[in-house]
């Protein structure tokens, strides 16, 4: 009956509000809002635990009351009436005991209730202040709680605050550990967060600006994935290059002088051949023709031999350039 009276005071009072302006109503759940606090979450936990210690103190009582009662049923028979009186009195003293030990745990006044109040009572407090905040900055004519004893027959979704009031308690505690420029960021942030407390449209444009942000960063981070992994390869192959000509370099250069005096070698045995070839056959050809022959074979190997040195000498130069210009590229990459 209060619960249909307090409905229609409330229903009355809201059309006579709504007849002279708009009426702004908004609710919260206090169970879901005390949930999401992480010092009554504790506190709630020691406390249940202490309720299961209770309740197990209970049953061992009642078990024993029970023990009693089956005894003196087994041996009702053979006692005397002032014995069976005597345990009877024991069994409901016992029985006594135990509802004053119920009443003293889970009683109208009782400990749980107690420590609930405790518990619960501060941070309510604090949640109240909250909502009278709320109430006055936003213009709320009207804020109920949906747990409690007012039947809330249907409620929007749009109209709970209890995600604003979560959010104005451990903005609190956070700001005590923040910096003036980490405040200056923070009232920033929650001034976007009450603006799309107010504007839901705003807040899910907000929530596709967040997601086309974090897809750009995602594209951008692979993208330089990439880019890296291709600069690695191409250091790791300009290294390989120039390791590889400078090992070709000094391997021709080792080469060269060994081939440089094989060279000189051949030279001489092929002087020394001439010589023979020209004392042996001083009988069929004249001296002069044979040492006109002689010029004209060492001219022409002299020329073989400088052609061959040119073509070293300019592969060489080639070597050098392209080694000189993998450097540049290594250089350039860096």
């Amino acid at each position: 009956m209060r619960k249909i009276l307090l409905s229609i005071i409330l229903l009355v009072t809201t059309l006579s509000f709504s007849q002279s302006r708009g009426v702004r109503i908004g609710y919260i759940d206090m169970n879901y809002i005390l949930d999401k606090v992480p010092d009554y979450a504790e506190a709630k936990n020691q406390l249940d635990q202490k309720v299961v210690k209770w309740r197990q103190e209970i049953e061992i009582k009642k078990g024993e009351i029970t023990k009693l009662k089956d005894a003196l049923q087994a041996e009702r028979s053979l006692l005397t009436k002032e014995l069976i009186e005597e345990r009877e009195e024991e069994i409901a003293f016992e029985e006594k005991e135990l509802l004053d030990y119920q009443e003293k745990r889970f009683g109208p006044k009782g400990d749980l209730i107690i420590q609930k109040s405790t518990l619960v009572k501060p941070i309510q407090d604090q949640i109240f202040t909250i909502i009278q905040d709320i109430a006055d900055k936003k213009k709320y004519d009207f804020i109920f709680d949906k747990s409690s004893d007012l039947t809330m027959l249907f409620a929007a979704q749009r109209h709970d605050i209890s995600d604003q009031v979560i959010r104005a308690l451990t903005r609190a505690e956070k700001r005590e550990q923040l910096s003036k420029k980490q405040l200056k960021e923070q009232d920033a942030k929650e001034a976007l967060e009450d603006m799309q407390d107010e504007n839901p449209d705003l807040a899910e444009r907000q929530r596709i600006l967040d997601e086309r942000k974090a897809a750009r960063e995602k594209l951008m981070a692979e993208k330089k994935a990439q880019r890296d992994s291709l600069v690695a390869q191409r250091k790791r192959a300009a290294e390989e290059k120039r390791k590889k000509t400078l090992e070709e370099r000094e391997a021709k250069k080792n080469g060269t002088v060994i081939e440089n005096d094989t060279k000189e070698t051949e030279i001489k045995e092929s002087d020394k051949k001439d010589n023979n070839d020209l004392e042996s056959g001083s009988k069929e050809l004249s001296v002069e023709e044979k040492r006109k022959q002689i010029e004209e074979e060492r001219k022409k190997k002299l020329e073989e031999r400088k052609k061959a040195l040119e073509e070293k000498r300019k592969k060489i130069l080639e070597e050098r350039e392209a080694a000189k210009k993998a450097k540049e590229e290594e250089k350039e990459s860096e």
